[in-house]
């Protein structure tokens, strides 16, 4: 029997507050915030304004680092999650919902502020924007991750993002690069402000950047010894390592692509975990993602294997 692999994830827990907006009322908050994301984009502030948080909208559970472990989890991995949430998750069942998918939950902490939140617009072409505000996210400390360091070694593949204090996580990959047999370590750059440190870190294998934040890092990248891996939304997947090689995404009809990243990534440290060579991996993850936009919500849109591997079989 193959071997299922085992995946943690570092990282945020959000709950998702969902506004669908038209790209007038897109382009007006643009006008007026100067922060304001850009299609496909996240951006992090303290608070958010009284009128964003007027929007209609609908509450769902997120958090890069929640939506990959979920994403490596129903790709077959024995997944767990590490971070915070707040005493308010129990309103929203954070942790209930998060290991109802199968993810491990055990050594999620509850910190003294908030569940971290995440205000995601998207538009009416299923393109989102999306504003952090930390919260619990935030207490991620030294402390923290050194008391979990031992299960991040003993795992086939970490998953990094950058929604959660970079020092702790600095220090984690420091330990890492003195480890014979650590985890590949597979880091996504989002919000890209502040990721400099992790992507330049020499224990990070593979980086997953998109388009815009591909650019944003362009001088970083350029001095990365591991593998690129880069999304280009509807355009071809291109990596770049020792070879070059690029992966073309299913055609799709896209309703909401809020958390395909996340999918990506998930994907992506199952199938390594599990020892699929790393085109195989991309190939996986590539339909997986692209499964995701056509429905709508981080998590509850990330589809099974199973059906990953129907849809695969069904367009061969």
């Amino acid at each position: 029997m193959r071997h299922t692999g085992t995946v943690v994830s570092l990282g945020s827990v959000n709950v998702d507050i969902v506004s669908r907006l038209d790209s007038a009322v897109l382009t007006r908050l643009a006008d007026q915030y100067e922060w304001f994301p850009t299609a496909g984009s996240t951006v992090r502030i303290s608070d958010v304004p009284d009128d964003i948080e007027g929007f209609p909208h609908e509450v769902l559970l997120g958090g890069k680092g929640a939506n990959q472990a979920v994403a490596a989890a129903r790709a077959g991995a024995e997944t767990s999650l590490l971070g915070k949430v707040g005493s308010d998750q129990r309103q929203y069942d954070v942790l209930g919902e998060l290991g109802a998918t199968g993810v491990d939950v055990d050594c999620v902490h509850v910190g003294d502020a908030e569940t971290g939140k995440a205000y995601v617009f998207v538009d009416e072409d299923g393109e989102n924007r999306i504003v952090v505000v930390e919260g619990a996210n935030g207490q991620v400390d030294e402390r923290y991750v050194e008391a979990h360091a031992d299960r991040v070694c003993a795992a086939d593949c970490l998953l990094l993002q950058n929604e959660i204090p970079v020092p702790p996580v600095l220090t984690l990959l420091d330990r890492l690069a003195e480890t014979d047999d650590g985890p590949t370590v597979v880091v996504d750059p989002a919000p890209v402000d502040g990721s400099a440190p992790l992507v330049r870190h020499p224990a990070v294998d593979i980086v997953r950047p998109n388009e815009h934040e591909y650019a944003a890092l362009e001088a970083e990248l350029a001095d990365f010894d591991g593998t690129i891996v880069q999304t280009r939304g509807p355009a071809e997947v291109l990596v770049e390592n020792d070879e070059r090689f690029t992966v073309s995404p299913p055609p799709t009809n896209p309703v909401d692509t809020t958390g395909a990243g996340d999918t990506f990534n998930g994907y992506l440290a199952a199938e390594l975990a599990r020892g699929s060579s790393l085109r195989e991996a991309v190939d996986v993850a590539t339909v997986a993602a692209s499964m995701s936009i056509e429905a709508a919500g981080a998590q509850a849109s990330i589809p099974t294997l199973e059906t990953v591997r129907t849809f695969t079989s069904g367009s061969a």
